[in-house]
């Protein structure tokens, strides 16, 4: 998986969900781990397990009333060490 990119979009009342799945190579198991997240005031995540060592699903939800246009990241660590991080860019756009 390369970097994604996740967009909400609403108006600043608004509670925007926006889901990522990240799913790992069939003949070794996924674990993921997160290092770095630049948004915690503005958009909250989370990481379920849905299908362990093989399938990933990454929620964020945007916090009302916290701000019009902002962009951040989350940076996920990975136990493929051919592919050691993963990169969810965040963008956020909310009109009032």
């Amino acid at each position: 998986m390369s970097g994604r990119v996740v967009f909400l979009q609403g108006t600043t009342q608004e509670t925007i969900t926006r889901t990522v799945d990240i799913k790992g190579d069939l003949d070794k198991p996924l674990k993921l781990e997160p290092v770095d997240y630049t948004l915690d005031k503005k958009v909250k995540f989370s990481i379920e397990e849905v299908l362990q060592g093989k399938h990933y699903r990454v929620t964020f939800t945007s916090i009302p009333n916290v701000g019009n246009y902002y962009q951040g990241l989350l940076k996920l660590r990975t136990s493929y060490p051919e592919k050691p991080e993963l990169l969810i860019y965040v963008r956020g756009r909310f009109l009032n």
